[in-house]
């Protein structure tokens, strides 16, 4: 097993967690884990991720994973590598977990990452139907830097535009 790097994160139960890249083999876990965290996101038709999308996100670059001491992944994030630029997606708390700090803990595992791969800014984009979770992503230190049609093969419930805001920050 490859690991990115160990850390002594303690969740409520006192379990430690490990972050490492993930491997195909943990495409079941990741779809649920994934899906779980944005059944929230009833905007948008049917399930966040499935199969075939992460193995997109497995093709375009890496997915970081924090599991507990029994295996279980509680929290992940896509990276990509764009020359200078990273980028980070689709970061995901297991529901239970949510609100303990392991979303900051995966910022900064995805952070560290692009940085050791020659990285100098990272890029992420906010659904504009999610406006709660642009003072979580400005606290870990991203500003706005503009908007972009949304080009997610996904379909929207009636009546609910969207577009994504762009953010940045520095490594």
């Amino acid at each position: 097993m490859y690991i990115d790097m160990a850390e002594n994160v303690a969740l409520e139960s006192g379990s430690s967690l490990t972050i490492r890249k993930a491997t195909p083999a943990d495409a079941k876990r990741l779809i649920d884990l994934i899906n779980s965290a944005f059944a929230i996101e009833s905007f948008l038709e049917g399930t966040r991720t499935d199969a075939a999308r992460l193995a997109s996100s497995f093709e375009k670059g890496s997915i970081l994973v924090m599991e507990d001491a029994a295996a279980e992944i509680v929290a992940c994030v896509s990276i990509e590598v764009h020359g200078t630029r990273g980028y980070m997606g689709q970061l995901a708390v297991d529901p239970a977990h949510q609100g303990t700090g392991l979303a900051r803990r995966m910022c900064e595992a995805a952070e560290q990452r692009l940085r050791e791969q020659g990285c100098q800014v990272l890029d992420i984009s906010v659904l504009s139907l999610r406006p709660e979770l642009l003072p979580i992503y400005r606290r870990f230190g991203f500003v706005e830097t503009g908007t972009e049609p949304f080009a997610f093969p996904r379909t929207f419930k009636s009546g609910e535009p969207c577009h994504c805001i762009l953010m940045s920050k520095a490594l």
